[in-house]
Order: structure tokens, then sequence, then C-alpha cells
């Protein structure tokens, strides 16, 4: 997806908006598009498009998802760009540093397990051999939700895929999950290992490790006070 960060803002808007349809509708109007310009685009009836956006069918899924965003974005670049640099400019706000503890990118990639030891998580859902962490981030949970549009959720990832998220104040570990299922379908991306803080293994909500299991996604718990996890991970090279 060309011009990616906005791509992933404007996708996690619809995939997260409690109504897609709207959603739908609003980006299409902020593009300055007809639904029967961004029907050409998508290779469909404006009928379909007037169906999803007023929910005479139900959520288009991630595939349609995708072809949407892209196709916005590829008639605003036609264009000249001027709504993809206006939203690269004013959108991606600076909230989601309110849930950020630390977040750092390493010099060098760091196996797995050195990373897991370092802060002495306890694996529920196993990596697979060979996997590599180049990053991480560690979010203040109920902040996460409180204060930061889910939208930005996928700041998560930082520069790269690769990346740990680790996420503080969790009850059970559902809703991380879940949510980083939903972005992950429609944006193909997803955390190298997901770190649930400050709960033991077994109060780990079932679904969230199937979800781990599904999408293939090493989980892992760990007790280590916050300060004392942060001060490891900087060691690490």
């Amino acid at each position: 997806m060309s011009h990616q960060p906005v791509g992933i803002y404007i996708a996690g808007d619809i995939i997260m908006s409690d109504n897609p349809g709207e959603a739908i509708k609003k980006w299409r109007l902020i593009f300055g598009l007809t639904q029967t310009a961004i029907a050409t685009k998508l290779n469909t009836s404006p009928s379909v498009i007037s169906d999803y956006e007023s929910g005479r069918r139900k959520f288009p899924g991630s595939r349609f998802v995708k072809k949407f965003v892209q196709a916005l974005i590829d008639t605003d670049l036609e264009r000249g760009g001027l709504v993809i640099n206006l939203l690269e400019r004013q959108l991606l706000k600076e909230k989601f540093w309110l849930a950020v503890l630390d977040m750092r990118e390493f010099s060098e990639p760091v196996p797995v397990s050195t990373f897991l030891q370092a802060i002495e998580a306890e694996t529920l859902v196993r990596p697979p051999s060979g996997l590599d962490v180049h990053g991480y981030t560690v979010v203040d949970s109920v902040k996460l939700v409180l204060e930061v549009p889910p939208v930005e959720y996928v700041r998560l990832y930082g520069g790269t895929t690769q990346r740990a998220a680790i996420f503080t104040k969790v009850s059970t570990g559902r809703s991380p999950m879940i949510a980083i299922k939903s972005m992950s379908s429609v944006l193909s991306i997803k955390p190298a290992v997901v770190v649930l803080h400050g709960i033991k293994p077994e109060a780990v909500d079932p679904l969230a490790v199937e979800i781990a299991k599904r999408s293939y996604i090493p989980l892992a718990v760990t007790n280590l006070p916050i300060e004392k996890l942060i001060e490891n991970l900087r060691q690490l090279k």
C-alpha cells in the first residue's frame, strides 16, 4: 500500500468503527469521490458502494477495505495528492505517545529467545525457531484504550513489523489480541511477539491464546517490575 501510514490510518478507522458503512462514506467524501467514481476504480457498481454505505450489506471484509483505501489513495495521487498530503500533516497526531512507556529500535536484530529471557517472560505460544526481534513498544493498556483512537494502534509497530508489543495493566489479554487480529486481517501486518505484563499465565483469556495460535503470533507473559523490564530492554543492543 503506497503512503502506508495514511492507508493504515484510514483502514483502521473503517474496521474499528461501530458503523463501517458510515466510515466508508466519510472517507469517500473526504477524498471528493462520487459513488460512481470509486465503484469504477473498484470495478464494481455504484449500487454496491451504496449498499455498503447504507448498511444494506454487512461489513465488506478485509479484502474490500484494502482495495477501497488503495483506490482512494491512487485517485488522489492522480489529482496531485492534495488530500494525502493534508492527512499526512494533520491526521497522525501525538495522542499515541500518551500510552507509550518505552519504544526503541535495536541496532541489530535480537533473537526472540534472548529478548524473552531479558524480561523473564513465560511463553504461552512458542515462537518459531530463528525469529528475531528488531524493536519493541511498551504501552500502558489502560491509557491506550482511554486516550488513543483505535486507528492509531498500528503505530505500535513503529518502523518495522518485527517488533515486540508489550502491553501493561492487562486483566486477561483478550482486548489487545482482538485489536491485533482486526488490524492484521486488513493490513497484513502483525507484531513479531506479544507480551502481556502483570498477569499470571493462568489468568490469560483462552481466546487471546487461541487468536495468537491462529495468527501465528508468539505470546508470552511477564511479571517483572516495569522499571526493571525497561531497564533490561535498554541493555539489549
